[in-house]
């Protein structure tokens, strides 16, 4: 499973939403990939106001915020077939 952080230096969120997900990812292995927003145009106009965003499977799923026992369920539903929900908080 992969799990994307659309991230950018000098965030404290975007810190705060890594620390986050290495938490979860001692208990739920996926694989990380952080890129930093403004390397691409195109993701930067779509993101640049909802740093940090998480995507995971390909869906938008947390953005701004993240809460250790959300990204938890949402990777387990992922895990077994459940399709993503967006977060109640922080999906659109």
């Amino acid at each position: 499973m992969i799990v994307r952080l659309y991230s950018k230096p000098n965030c404290c969120l975007c810190d705060q939403a890594k620390e986050v997900l290495e938490r979860v990812r001692e208990r739920i292995p996926f694989d990380l990939v952080e890129e930093d927003i403004r390397a691409d145009p195109a993701t930067f106009a779509a993101y640049r106001y909802d740093i940090p965003v998480v995507i995971i499977d390909g869906r938008d799923t947390f953005k701004l915020r993240l809460e250790e026992s959300e990204v938890e369920a949402c990777l387990r539903r992922a895990l077994h077939g459940t399709p993503v929900a967006h977060s109640r908080e922080h999906g659109e």
